[in-house]
C-alpha cells in the first residue's frame, strides 16, 4: 500500500512539473517574441513560412511555432525572398486590434484553441535548433491557411471583408 502511494504521489509531482513547464512556455509565447520569413512557394490561399521562437527548452519553442506563425500572418509583415523587396502585409492592420479584442485573441491562441485549425508543420527536417545564450532559438517551416485565417477572422468581427469597400 506504501508503495503505491508513493508511486501516485510521484506520478502526481511529475504531472505538476510538466505542467508548470507548459505554463511558462506560453507565459513566454504570450510575449510573442518570434521572427518570421519566407520559407518557399505555396499554393494559392496558403503560406509557407519559418518561424523562429525562442525558448529556455528546444522541444517547447518547436511547438510554439506554429502559435507564432498563425500570430506572425495576422499581425505582423514578412519579407517574400524572392529576390524582390515586396513583402506580405499583415491582415490587421491596426495593432490596436490586438489589445482591443484581447479576450478574442487570448482564447484564440489558447492550447488547442482554434488557430490550430489554421496551421500544420511541415515534416520534411525543416526544424533547426540554434543555442543563443542560455536558450534556444527554434526554427520550424510551417503551412498557414491564410484565405481560411482570414476569412474566420472576418465572420469573428475582427477585421472587415475585402468586399466591404474602402
Amino acid at each position: 500500500m506504501k508503495k503505491f502511494l508513493l508511486l501516485v504521489l510521484a506520478l502526481g509531482v511529475t504531472q505538476l512539473g510538466s505542467a508548470n513547464k507548459q505554463k511558462k512556455a506560453d507565459a513566454e509565447t504570450d510575449k510573442f517574441r518570434y521572427d518570421i520569413e519566407y520559407a518557399r512557394p505555396s499554393g494559392d490561399g496558403v503560406c509557407q513560412v519559418k518561424v523562429w521562437s525562442y525558448s529556455k527548452k528546444s522541444r517547447i519553442a518547436a511547438e510554439q511555432c506554429r502559435k507564432n506563425a498563425v500570430h506572425g500572418i495576422i499581425f505582423k509583415s514578412y519579407s517574400t525572398g524572392d529576390g524582390t523587396t515586396a513583402s506580405q502585409r499583415p491582415l490587421v492592420k491596426d495593432p490596436s486590434v490586438q489589445r482591443d479584442k484581447a479576450e478574442f485573441f487570448e482564447d484564440f491562441f489558447s492550447d488547442g484553441g482554434p488557430y490550430r485549425q489554421f496551421v500544420s508543420a511541415v515534416t520534411d527536417g525543416s526544424q533547426e535548433v540554434v543555442k543563443v545564450g542560455k536558450q534556444y532559438k527554434v526554427g520550424v517551416v510551417v503551412t498557414v491557411s491564410k484565405d481560411q485565417l482570414r476569412k474566420y477572422l472576418e465572420s469573428e468581427g475582427i477585421i472587415r471583408s475585402l468586399a466591404s469597400g474602402f
